[in-house]
């Protein structure tokens, strides 16, 4: 009688897994000897480890890997989507209710932009979501001043360079126009870094509002700015691919990822931050940080 032997991952997947950084930042940790397998302290990220290594970040055990989860969340403007500002402002981060675990974004909205935001906590979900290669549209509302034509609309689609990158076919669609404003429909499968912005200034129209509408098949719909809701489960696995979570080893263990604000590295509140409301959960829902690449 033979034993299939433990499945063993790469450190820096197991850490993204368990939904503490992206795989590229659990590198830059290793490096800077931050983590320990088995008391062994690690100096590159070219090791494997087995579902029963104790992994350790500053001395601390991470968290055990729950099942992928997923929020929707309606990000209003003036916040940063990152975990820590060095300016000092006010992050996506610091605004989510208590109850979520530590989550990271699905790619990022900057300062002035808003609208859906997804989170999970779960970095390679993050990490399979944001890649060009699984093909999802972010769709976009765009505020221009201006008076855009359908010249400008062609030229978007058959893809511009400003300032030698290159931004491939994005198709746009004129709305409606009113007293010096016109709003647009602007969708995209890339999303580069402010790459919305940058291409209507090219063009000659500076954006003055913009709102992310939908991220492949999740819609922001009538949710709330500031509020968070969860994806059902059965949308995990149809459309993403995700598989069943069946961990005996998580499920025999009574305690559960703590709570965001009490977990390992985890900023905490300011003392008279607002805190937004959950939107209602549905039954048979999932109770279901951020990425260095893509904003809008």
């Amino acid at each position: 009688m033979t034993t299939e032997p433990p499945q063993k991952e790469r450190i820096a997947k197991r850490m993204a897994r368990a939904g503490l950084c992206s795989r590229r930042e659990a590198e830059r940790w290793i490096e800077a000897g931050r983590v320990t397998v088995n008391g062994m302290l690690l100096e590159s990220a070219a090791f494997t480890v087995a579902p029963e290594d104790k992994i350790t970040v500053d001395g601390k055990a991470i968290p055990a890997l729950e099942r992928p989860r997923l929020w929707r969340y309606h990000k209003p403007p003036g916040l940063v989507t990152s975990h820590k500002d060095e300016k000092g402002r006010d992050t996506v981060f610091d605004k989510l209710p208590e109850e979520l675990p530590r989550v990271i974004s699905v790619g990022r909205l900057d300062l002035n932009s808003e609208g859906l935001l997804l989170l999970t906590n779960d970095g390679e979900l993050a990490r399979k979501l944001e890649l060009p290669a699984t093909g999802w549209k972010r769709k976009y509302r765009v505020r221009v001043h201006g008076h855009p034509r359908e010249s400008d609309m062609q030229k978007l689609a058959k893809g511009i360079t400003v300032e030698g990158v290159r931004y491939g076919s994005i198709d746009g669609t004129i709305d409606s126009a009113k007293g010096a404003n016109s709003w647009l429909t602007i969708a995209l499968r890339e999303g580069k870094n402010r790459e919305i912005r940058k291409v209507m200034e090219y063009l000659g129209y500076s954006v003055s509002r913009l709102i992310r509408t939908s991220y492949g098949p999740m819609s922001l719909g009538d949710l709330p700015a500031g509020a968070v809701d969860e994806v059902r489960s059965k949308i995990l696995r149809e459309q993403m691919g995700v598989e069943k979570f069946e961990d005996q080893a998580a499920t025999a263990n009574t305690g559960q990822r703590a709570p965001r604000g009490k977990r390992q590295g985890a900023l905490k509140p300011k003392a008279n931050s607002p805190r937004p409301t959950t939107a209602p959960r549905k039954q048979g829902t999932l109770k279901a940080r951020p990425s260095p690449k893509k904003s809008n």
